[in-house]
């Protein structure tokens, strides 16, 4: 039975995919059952071509194609929708997370006990080029002052969380940023882990601060929405 999914969204990250599902596999074999699932979002470069030669070789390597660019979180819904495994680990596809603190997730959300719980990676150490780690702050500062999520650093991609309460999340474009303010509406726990940063593999970003800051307005407003409006109830049965 698969304990875990590493779901990985990529566009056109080519060079990128071999050498990130090697150090995946260097964390995770013999620590527990996994499966690798990429979701590529219609890229245009040998992504698709890379995946499947590893779909071919790797018994426990999977790949979703969206037939055209659609966001980095409907790839990840898309990931998280077809994964076989109860809990779900995430990964930017640039290879900057580093997949052996995978474990390290692993092991926090055991001795939390699992159930409704986030455990979200925070790159106390950025090895972005000064005007991402500069909007990023200041976006971290305006969400928790209006979300109050207590989370330092939403927009790390490593993340790991339960399948079925994620699939209870409420969808909406750019989404992926806000996972933790969403697991704490529905009545879970986020809990930071300190990891690992690197420089980006090969390639460049496929998400600017631009893209980023046109929609964040809104989406701040519509997230703190919910939040009111959305009341989860605890539910429990008589045994």
């Amino acid at each position: 039975m698969t304990e875990l999914s590493v779901v990985v969204p990529v566009l056109n990250e080519a060079d990128n995919i071999p050498p990130l599902v090697q150090e995946i596999r260097t964390a995770l074999d013999g620590l527990l059952a996994y499966e690798i699932l990429y979701v590529n979002d219609g890229s245009t470069d040998r992504t698709p071509e890379v995946l499947a030669g590893l779909c071919r070789d790797l018994p426990n390597f999977r790949a979703l194609h969206h037939d055209k660019r659609s966001g980095q979180s409907a790839a990840v819904r898309s990931g998280v929708k077809a994964a076989r495994g109860a809990w779900i680990a995430t990964l930017d596809g640039d290879g900057q997370n580093d997949p052996a603190d995978i474990p390290k997730l692993w092991a926090k959300m055991q001795d939390l006990g699992g159930g409704a719980v986030m455990i979200a990676g925070w790159r106390t150490q950025r090895k972005d080029v000064w005007s991402k780690r500069i909007a990023s702050r200041l976006a971290n500062r305006i969400r928790v002052a209006l979300l109050r999520d207590e989370t330092p650093d939403t927009g790390c991609g490593i993340k790991l969380f339960p399948r079925d309460v994620f699939l209870e999340f409420p969808y909406f474009n750019h989404y992926h940023r806000y996972l933790a303010a969403l697991m704490k509406r529905q009545g879970g726990r986020v809990v930071s882990v300190p990891v690992n940063h690197r420089p980006r593999g090969a390639g460049r970003s496929n998400y600017g601060n631009l893209d980023r800051a046109l929609v964040g307005i809104s989406d701040l407003l519509g997230v703190a929405w919910l939040q009111r409006r959305g009341t989860i109830p605890q539910v429990r049965e008589d045994a």
